[in-house]
């Protein structure tokens, strides 16, 4: 299954307000997702001292990207994180190494 990965920073000071916010993801964010037809198997957000990594197990990534990018619920979404993280050109990273 193909896997996919994003690193964002966290604006300085709201590395709190970033934690609180992903204790209660909208639900519509989330069916967005999951009724994309993109195939999510694993989806998991990591933070360490202002550095966010995600991380994705999807059938189909360009069709995630696409939901990441132009659905109303990530819009809203965005509005939230908007003032909590720094602007990324394109926070897509390349799989470099994979054992199993």
């Amino acid at each position: 299954m193909p896997r996919i990965a994003f690193h964002l920073r966290i604006t300085e000071g709201q590395r709190e307000a970033y934690r609180e916010e992903h204790e209660d993801v909208p639900d519509a964010l989330e069916s967005a997702y999951l009724d994309s037809g993109a195939g999510i198997e694993t989806y998991s957000v990591f933070e360490n001292d202002g550095h966010v990594f995600g991380f994705m197990e999807v059938a189909d990534p360009s069709v995630i990207k696409e939901i990441m990018a132009d659905s109303d619920a990530q819009a809203e979404w965005d509005q939230v994180m908007d003032p909590i993280l720094l602007d990324e050109d394109d926070p897509w990273m390349d799989e470099v190494y994979r054992m199993i």
